[in-house]
């Protein structure tokens, strides 16, 4: 059954994703498109009962006022203006109310009144479109899907292995800059439990040479997301038939990489750092979802909690939190310290109450005491974040007992280590990560 949709056309706005977040938690699919779609694209998309013109701030673009095409206006199909002038349709508002159970009466009045849409948003519903999307893009071909065994490349396994089956395969690479135990675990869940096509590739020690002495941000995850594709396309020329790439791709790493009205806030390993010359058509059937989304989507496809529900890991791993220009001594300080974390918050059952915790040392030091001695050594920092769509987080308060338990393991435990912080800062204006 093909989900109802309200189209939201970016002209400036800086919270499109909040009014899609609206339109979803009425029971109606929504999704955020670029302000020059054309009419026939826009004809071409399915079940479109309605569009939200959703301007503001950011409506000029290179110097030029932007706009839709005014074709739009005389599709037949209802139309919501936000902050946009001159301008046509049955609803037209200078802006949003502040109010937010008034704006949620005006939007459930447009989507229901206006529109005709059906509330019949649900994973269930989701995930028939995407395999049936899937099987209608894939054919009888195979597709490579990178395997980090994060909550995205897990539930884009499953619901790939739903659609396609043995047509997929699985490639988990080991960068050198995974978490303590994670490939391990990898091999375990997916080609022990779930019997799926894997292949296991230990590239350490090209990662971390092409990354000797890259300190800029940008760069690291453009070397890592480029580096990655190499490898992927090295083992799609070992099989026949690959012509698709599988991401986990969702719409937090979209926005974040910026858009033609949204300035860049980081670059995506699988968004803006895949190399012009890519060999292969890209499958991203997550793309479209939020976190949250995601998680409601590999519970539905049957995955076990503990996977679920998995701290989320970037896809340039550990080296967007060794800060700066990555070092094996470094490195390593940032493994061992984050195995602790996890493991003391597990013990304190912080594991199912915050969204995300991890270590970050950057490439600094500090005067410390050691054996009565002088030393000089580095910092770790802990960061625990709460967030539902993570595009906004708040900080986790942690009892004193807990930071000072972590804190004491990690000065005894790690090596090259003799201070521990803890990150205050939200989203905004800090990013979750560091990096």
């Amino acid at each position: 059954m093909q989900q109802d949709m309200i189209v939201i056309l970016d002209l400036g706005s800086t919270d499109n994703t909040g009014v899609a977040r609206a339109v979803r938690d009425l029971g109606v699919y929504s999704e955020i498109y670029p302000h020059d779609i054309s009419v026939d694209e826009l004809r071409d998309l399915p079940n479109v009962k309605g569009i939200i013109v959703n301007g503001g701030p950011n409506h000029m673009v290179n110097g030029v006022k932007i706009d839709v095409d005014r074709a739009i206006y005389n599709m037949g199909l209802p139309v919501m203006c936000v902050d946009h002038e001159p301008s046509r349709g049955d609803i037209v508002l200078k802006e949003w109310p502040e109010n937010e159970s008034e704006a949620q009466n005006l939007l459930t009045e447009f989507v229901f009144a206006f529109c005709k849409a059906e509330a019949n948003w649900n994973m269930k519903n989701f995930i028939a479109d995407q395999i049936e999307l899937v099987r209608r893009q894939v054919g009888d071909k195979k597709v490579l899907l990178a395997l980090s065994g994060g909550v995205d490349s897990s539930v884009v396994a499953a619901l790939l292995i739903k659609a396609i089956g043995k047509q997929l395969t699985c490639v988990h690479v080991n960068h050198g800059l995974m978490r303590k135990g994670e490939s391990e675990s990898v091999i375990e869940v997916f080609k022990n439990q779930m019997d799926a096509n894997l292949i296991y590739v230990d590239a350490t020690e090209r990662f971390l040479g092409k990354l000797a002495g890259v300190a800029d941000p940008e760069s690291k995850r453009k070397i890592i997301g480029g580096e990655f594709i190499r490898v992927f396309e090295e083992e799609a020329r070992k099989l026949d038939g690959i012509e698709f790439l599988g991401q986990g791709t969702i719409y937090p790493d979209i926005v974040e990489s910026g858009t033609k009205t949204a300035k860049m806030v980081k670059s995506h390993h699988n968004v803006g750092g895949l190399p012009e010359d890519l060999q292969f058509q890209l499958v991203e059937p997550l793309k479209q979802l939020f976190k949250d989304e995601v998680r409601a989507c590999g519970k539905e496809l049957g995955l076990p909690d503990d996977m679920v529900y998995r701290q989320p890991f970037p896809g340039p791993g550990l080296g967007v939190r060794c800060l700066g220009a990555i070092t094996r001594e470094r490195l390593e300080a940032v493994r061992e310290s984050d195995a602790i974390l996890r493991e003391e918050f597990a013990n304190a059952g912080l594991d199912k109450k915050v969204w995300q915790y991890f270590t970050v040392v950057p490439d600094f030091k500090s005067v410390g005491v050691k054996d009565n001695a002088r030393c000089f050594e580095y910092p770790v920092i802990l960061r625990a974040v709460n967030t539902v769509d993570a595009m906004t987080a708040s900080i986790e308060t942690i009892d004193w007992p807990v930071l000072l338990k972590i804190t004491d393991r990690i000065l005894k435990e790690v090596k090259n280590v003799n201070r521990v912080c803890y990150d205050l800062s939200p989203k905004p204006c800090a990013t979750i990560e560091w990096e």
